[in-house]
């Protein structure tokens, strides 16, 4: 079976702690994809140690420069794109179609970075002396801490690192344990693409050994994290209490508002794939569906129709739909959310078990799952799943929409379903979100502009676009008095 190694200082190593896990495929439990390095203490304090030494000459490196290494990982991905994709459904169990279209963003997220090297970097402004030029410009910070999450293992690794690079920081990237495989591709992609020793380092392994090693560096100057909120506030505090900087992106329980002038179809498609496609499995998916009375039944009936017809099964596999959850800790969370909502009285139209007999009995597979009537304050409608689980409630009108799907402690991402432009308008003013969508899924984001969310959704700082740079740099003021 082959093993994969750490990235540390430019050479691939086994690692110091000596210990390797295997990688499984949450379709087919049978099948044993390799076995990946577990970091240990050690192996971190020698990644952060090789990224310290990397930062002076990667920091004195030319911008333009850090941009062409960048585009030509782009195209060393892109090459290999059927590749990772493969790899990225055989380890986190997404679709190959969905997997396919993650790793082109990856290579658009490399595109758009690479292009932002050619961008202004600072500012000048006026001044009152007469003999003076008074200028801004950007500078890195230093070794950076990436805790990326098992369920956009390109784009969302991709979207933090490079940034960080074409800034002019060092990188280390602790991915997430489940999905090594396809970090493993990212990191060995940059690595050819020309990247000096030391610039990016990739450590496998727990978030409890590997995760807090890295957090808890004194020479790690910022963390930037997606996960759950209880870690991604940890990590805040623990950075703060050191001076560092902390960027999180953390859970969602995104809402779509449904209104009686919808087109019911538009709806129907929109709401199916914002909830079901990746198995329900992103912080941007469709979670809570709240619709006007009027056509309540009709846009229920259609939804529950659609839903039972999806295509449950392997992701390899052409026909399916949606794949497996990625772990059976994974497929128990979201089966325990199936009973708390029955005990809370919403109603199953759809799903609502496991499903069992030949190929899911060697997965981790659930049944897509609609519940119906839910109790705007249930569990059901205030805590993420992170499955493929949809709960719709009826609404008088707009204003009672918004107070319903306003009422979590999340707020990032968003979508109403209408033909009015006023009541569009009305929503995009009036909802808690950081990501609005109009006739579309609440799921999905473009590299060009900031992604985030809104109260315990983030740290309320943006990833992406030209928002990034804020995380990744810092301003230095200069006042250039001419010689006299």
């Amino acid at each position: 079976m082959k093993r994969y190694q750490l990235l540390i200082d430019g050479e691939w190593r086994d690692p110091i702690s000596g210990h390797w896990t295997p990688n499984i495929n949450p379709a087919n439990t049978d099948d044993v994809i390799g076995e990946f390095a577990s970091a240990g203490v050690e192996d971190v304090n020698a990644a952060v140690e090789a990224a310290k030494r990397a930062f002076p000459g990667w920091r004195a490196t030319p911008m333009v420069r850090r941009g062409d290494i960048l585009h030509k990982a782009a195209n060393l991905l892109e090459a290999r794109l059927e590749e990772v994709a493969q790899a990225m459904t055989r380890e986190e169990g997404k679709t190959l179609p969905e997997a396919r279209g993650e790793t082109a963003r990856g290579v658009a997220i490399l595109r758009y970075f690479a292009g932002e090297a050619s961008q202004p970097d600072g500012e000048v402004y006026p001044t009152a002396a007469s003999n003076r030029m008074l200028f801004t410009r950007r500078e890195p910070i230093g070794v950076v801490g990436m805790i990326t999450p098992w369920n956009f293992p390109v784009a969302i690794p991709l979207w933090k690192v490079a940034p960080a690079l074409v800034y002019g920081n060092t990188v280390l990237l602790k991915a997430a344990e489940l999905t090594p495989l396809t970090a493993w591709h990212i990191a060995d992609v940059l690595n050819q693409a020309g990247l000096p020793r030391g610039v990016l380092n990739l450590v496998t392994g727990s978030g409890r050994v590997a995760g807090t090693a890295l957090v808890n560096h004194p020479d790690v100057k910022a963390i930037s994290f997606t996960g759950s909120n209880v870690v991604g506030r940890g990590i805040q505090q623990k950075m703060f209490e050191r001076g560092g900087k902390a960027q999180l992106e953390m859970g969602g329980k995104n809402p779509v508002v449904v209104l009686d002038d919808a087109n019911l179809d538009v709806a129907v498609e929109m709401v199916t794939r914002g909830a079901m496609k990746s198995t329900g499995q992103k912080c941007t998916a469709t979670s809570r569906v709240f619709v006007q009375k009027g056509i309540f039944k009709r846009f229920s009936d259609a939804l529950i129709e659609k839903v039972k017809g999806l295509r449950v099964g392997d992701g390899m596999s052409a026909d399916t739909y949606l794949g497996p959850a990625v772990s059976r800790d994974q497929q128990q969370t979201v089966l325990e959310y199936l009973e708390i909502g029955r005990k809370e009285g919403a109603k199953v139209g759809a799903g609502g078990t496991a499903l069992s007999g030949g190929i899911f009995d060697k997965g981790y597979y659930v049944q897509p799952t609609v519940f119906l009537d839910a109790d705007v304050k249930s569990r059901l409608m205030q805590e993420e799943i992170f499955g493929p689980v949809v709960a719709l409630a009826p609404v008088d009108d707009l204003d009672s929409a918004i107070e319903a799907a306003n009422s979590v402690p999340y707020g990032l991402s968003a979508s109403i379903i209408s033909q009015d432009i006023g009541k569009i308008m009305r929503f995009i003013d009036g909802i808690q979100a950081g990501l609005v969508h109009v006739n579309d899924e609440t799921a999905g984001a473009e590299p060009q502009v900031p992604f985030g969310g809104f109260k315990e959704s983030s740290s309320h700082s943006r990833e992406q676009g030209k928002a990034a740079r804020e995380f990744y740099t810092q301003i230095k003021t200069v006042y250039l008095d001419y010689p006299a």
